[in-house]
């Protein structure tokens, strides 16, 4: 294992939802608290055309989407992880480019949420995947 990983972060794809709403972070821990660098809601998302059922799963793609795109255009990763180009519905996930910067890492937190077949939180998940951010799971759990 290397030696200079020392305070180096672990981050965390946050999802919450509410009865109106449904909030994505990236964020990660320290000793004095969470320090969110990114974050995403539905409220959001009439700006680019969804304009009703801010709260189903559709709605939680999205949002996984916009969090992963704008957090991979704060750190400069945009074009270089362009994510899933055509929206198949197919298994997607991100694999570092050869002499690049690796590919942003981030485990999902889904707090009290229950995590059954087809939850709203791996809506949220896979359009953070599909986005261009490298989060470790499985499709045992997509509807």
């Amino acid at each position: 294992q290397d030696k200079n990983k020392y305070n180096s972060p672990k981050y965390r794809m946050i999802v919450r939802f509410t009865n109106k709403d449904i909030i994505t972070q990236i964020a990660y821990a320290r000793i004095e608290g969470d320090v969110i660098i990114c974050s995403a809601y539905a409220h959001e998302l009439p700006r680019y055309g969804v304009k009703v059922g801010l709260t189903n799963y559709a709605a939680a793609y999205c949002t996984g989407l916009l969090l992963a795109r704008r957090l991979l255009k704060n750190f400069g990763l945009d074009k270089i992880y362009q994510g899933q180009t055509e929206v198949d519905g197919e298994e997607f996930n991100v694999e570092d480019v050869d002499g690049e910067r690796g590919a942003f890492r981030a485990y999902l937190d889904i707090g009290l949420a229950r995590t059954t077949t087809g939850a709203r939180i791996f809506g949220a998940m896979k359009g953070a995947a599909d986005g261009g951010i490298d989060i470790p799971h499985s499709v045992k759990r997509f509807p």
